[in-house]
C-alpha cells in the first residue's frame, strides 16, 4: 500500500490563495483536475521525480462551511536542510505563516510547520545531517 494524494480544503473563491502557497510557495505543479470533478471547484497539485513519477499529490476541495485544519496536517518530505531553509524563507516572503519551533523536536529529522493560504497546517521536514 501507499499513499496516492491527500486533501485538504478551502473555502469557496479560496483557490488563489492556496495556489500562491502549493504553486509559488512550495514549487508543486498544479494540474488539471477531472471535468466532472472540476466543476466543485478546488486545484490539484503534484511534484515529480526525475524520471518524471508523481511522488507527492495535493488536492485542495472547496467546503463550505470552511474550517481550517489547525493540527492535521500533511507532511512533505525534502532533501536537505538547505532546501527546508530555502523553502521556509519563500513562504514567509509569500507572506504565509511560518513555524521554526519544532524545528528539533522530531527524532531524526529537522522541521518546520506553515499555514497554508487558507490556514491549514503543513509540515515541511527533512532527515538530520547523518540520519537515515
Amino acid at each position: 500500500m501507499r499513499l496516492h494524494h491527500i486533501q485538504v480544503a478551502c473555502p469557496a473563491g479560496g483557490e488563489d490563495a492556496v495556489r500562491r502557497f502549493y504553486g509559488d510557495g512550495l514549487g508543486l505543479t498544479e494540474v488539471p483536475k477531472p471535468p466532472a470533478l472540476a466543476v466543485r471547484g478546488g486545484c490539484w497539485f503534484r511534484d515529480y521525480d526525475e524520471d518524471g513519477r508523481t511522488v507527492a499529490e495535493i488536492h485542495v476541495g472547496v467546503e463550505e462551511p470552511f474550517t481550517p485544519a489547525r493540527k492535521a496536517h500533511p507532511a512533505l518530505v525534502v532533501d536537505d536542510v538547505a532546501q527546508l531553509e530555502s523553502l521556509g524563507a519563500r513562504l514567509a516572503e509569500l507572506g504565509h505563516e511560518v513555524r521554526w519551533a519544532d524545528r528539533h523536536t522530531f527524532d531524526g529529522y529537522e522541521r518546520f510547520h506553515a499555514f497554508d493560504g487558507a490556514g491549514n497546517r503543513v509540515e515541511i521536514l527533512t532527515p538530520e545531517s547523518g540520519s537515515m
